[in-house]
């Protein structure tokens, strides 16, 4: 009988490596449950516009200072959303990234 490229005879070696995959499966579940509960906030314009994301990347708040309203320049204001909202949403991206590339065997780091 041909051992396989796992080294034996499917016994042993191979039900370590199912529950190692298992395992893995595991952990990346609850790290995903755990990123997808965290929220992020991020502010712009010197804090006149703040926002609150979660992992879900979804906008949770949104908060204006009223002096940030100034209908002769609405553009100003929505860059300023823009910004908060982008930046909050970076800072998810990061830590999801940072978080998966962790529990993802070597060289697997970029597929999350």
């Amino acid at each position: 009988m041909a051992r396989n490229q796992f080294g034996g005879f499917g016994g042993p070696n191979m039900q370590q490596l199912m529950r190692q995959a298992q395992k893995m499966q595991q952990q990346m579940e609850q790290a995903q449950a755990e990123l997808d509960a965290k929220e992020y906030e991020a502010s712009a314009g010197g804090g006149m516009v703040t926002c609150k994301i979660n992992g879900k990347r979804q906008l949770l708040s949104l908060e204006i200072k009223p002096e940030a309203v100034d209908p002769e320049d609405v553009e100003m204001l929505q860059d300023m959303i823009m910004a908060a909202v982008n930046e909050a949403l970076k800072a998810g991206e990061e830590n999801r990234e940072k978080t998966m590339s962790a529990l993802a065997p070597g060289g697997m780091g970029g597929m999350f």
